[in-house]
């Protein structure tokens, strides 16, 4: 078989969001950038982010220090306090870097008729500090990111490309913590390639495709995570696991969020009788956390024996919907639902990923050149649990920080080396890709049902045995068959899940998105749960 065609490049960035382009961006006038996409460059979480992105614009009614004690109340008391007050710091100077790029935000005019910018409010925040387009922010900023590096021509583009493994020192037989480039499958030829680079980011998203409902599109099947973990990086915080309350409840649209923002702006959520809830589980009703959100809608569900609860906004004048949120407006209708009229059938989705691979400020990683930069990477940022409209600033602000360290370390590293081809000598075609099938349906059920929004140690345990034998039959398939895209992304699905199931045995209290029945109290002292791949279970 012809294959192992030979990338070279400085930075090699996987992933193509708002981390990973961001970062590309913000080398490529300095170095070669090779940004390789598994699926379209639009087709990751960034496209389908909706709310916005949270940053002080307005100095007169809020502050860094009130956007900083926001996200550590959300985050449950498990949040680095410098990693939330670096990132709350640096976002205002990012957002304007965003707007540089020509990324179009809302604007309005104040009473003097002065243009400034539309700022809303979601879950969590004490003050209007969402900077958004309309209700489909993560739409204007990918499509413009996009544009920005399709321009750029120290930028190669390798669409249709799943990393496979990263290079590491052991595969040339050296000793060391060092990373010098990237196995990848090449999608339309199918064959395997390799990219060698000085640096490589890890801007792979998260891993909420190991559940059987998300709201994420598919790729978001934590690759960078386990290449990450079976490359030799730490990780950190993988029992939190944010499950968005309002997706959408609906055979024809699966998958579609319903924004928070729609909360923000003074939707309610109703039992299937029209009655609402959430001040009976909270005092902020609506505009609590997500995960006080989550659970009372899964209580609620569970309780009535209902499929789904209702997100009402047909009180708010019909103009006002339209306008705030055209995107959700026109896709009910689509199916038959007008929002101005009609509550929205809505069910929890897991959503986002608040841990990952822990890296410092700088997205450096445990591994000397591997940087992991957005929803991949653990900062600290999140906690126990992610505020609204922190993850598309968290892609911005890491993605500066690492660029900034990999550009001051450029001119020193050392030279790259030829690199060993991917031997497919003993593996032959696959006759049996209904085990993959199958195993994928089964890893996406347990996990939502053993370890998804209510958890308990037995559930924990069960799902636990459950992967270990997964694992084997992976193990066993992936030594002798050739690889696929379904194979690569069961592989590091299970590992994955591997790693939650695990994070979440060693979390005895509940806290945040972790919540077990076994130990429905807090412990005093929380620290983050961190996993080593050298430590043995």
């Amino acid at each position: 078989m012809n294959q192992n065609k030979h990338h070279i490049a400085d930075v090699a960035v996987i992933g193509s969001g708002a981390a990973g382009l961001s970062l590309a961006l913000s080398l490529a006038n300095y170095c070669k950038v090779t940004v390789i996409s598994k699926g379209a460059l639009t087709e990751g979480s960034t496209l389908y982010a909706q709310g916005g992105i949270a940053a002080v614009f307005d100095k007169k009614n809020d502050s860094i220090e009130s956007h900083v004690q926001d996200t550590l109340d959300a985050g449950g008391g498990l949040c680095d306090r410098d990693a939330v007050h670096y990132t709350a710091s640096n976002a205002n100077k990012c957002l304007k870097w965003l707007i540089e790029q020509g990324v179009p935000f809302d604007m309005e005019f104040d009473s003097k008729g002065k243009e400034r910018f539309h700022l809303t409010r979601e879950g969590g925040h004490s003050h209007r500090r969402i900077l958004h387009a309309a209700d489909a922010t993560g739409r204007a900023v990918q499509t413009t990111l996009i544009s920005q590096v399709q321009a750029h021509a120290n930028i190669t583009l390798l669409e249709q490309y799943n990393a496979i493994d990263l290079i590491t020192d052991k595969h040339v037989e050296q000793s060391g913590k060092h990373i010098h480039g990237v196995y990848v499958w090449n999608c339309v030829k199918k064959t395997v390639e390799t990219i060698a680079a000085k640096f490589v980011a890890l801007a792979t998203g998260g891993a909420s495709k190991v559940y059987l409902y998300t709201s994420n599109p598919d790729v978001s099947s934590g690759d960078g995570i386990a290449m990450a973990w079976r490359a030799g990086c730490r990780v950190a915080n993988m029992e939190f696991n944010q499950f968005h309350p309002t997706s959408l409840y609906h055979p024809e649209l699966q998958n579609f969020l319903i924004t928070e923002a729609m909360r923000g702006e003074g939707a309610y959520l109703k039992r299937p009788d029209g009655t609402r809830f959430m001040d009976d589980f909270d005092e902020r009703g609506e505009l609590a956390p997500r995960d006080i959100v989550a659970r009372a809608i899964d209580f609620e569900m569970k309780r009535l024996g209902a499929n789904c609860v209702y997100l009402d906004i047909s009180h708010k004048d019909k103009d006002f919907i339209i306008e705030h949120f055209p995107t959700i407006y026109a896709k009910c209708l689509s199916v038959g639902l007008d929002i101005t009229k009609d509550p929205i059938p809505v069910v929890p989705a897991a959503h986002y990923t608040c841990g990952g691979v822990m890296t410092d400020f700088n997205g450096q990683t445990d591994l000397d050149n591997l940087y992991a930069v957005g929803e991949v990477a653990y900062t600290g940022l999140h906690g126990a649990n992610r505020m609204a409209s922190n993850s598309l600033l968290e892609c911005i602000v890491f993605a500066h920080a690492a660029a900034q360290d990999i550009l001051s370390k450029l001119d020193a590293s050392p030279a790259l080396i030829t690199l060993p081809q991917w031997d497919e000598s003993r593996v032959t075609n696959s006759d049996e890709e209904i085990v993959i099938t199958h195993n994928w349906h089964e890893l996406r059920l347990f996990m939502w049902d053993y370890v998804g929004i209510v958890r308990s140690t037995k559930r924990l345990e069960r799902a636990l045995h459950r992967v270990e034998l997964l694992q084997q039959e992976i193990h066993d398939y992936y030594a002798n068959f050739r690889v696929t895209n379904n194979l690569l992304e069961l592989r590091n699905l299970v590992q994955v899940a591997e790693l939650i199931i695990r994070s979440a045995l060693q979390r005895k209290e509940s806290r945040g998105l972790h919540y077990t029945i076994d130990y429905p109290e807090q412990n005093d002292n929380p620290t983050p749960t961190i996993l080593s791949p050298n430590t043995p279970v």
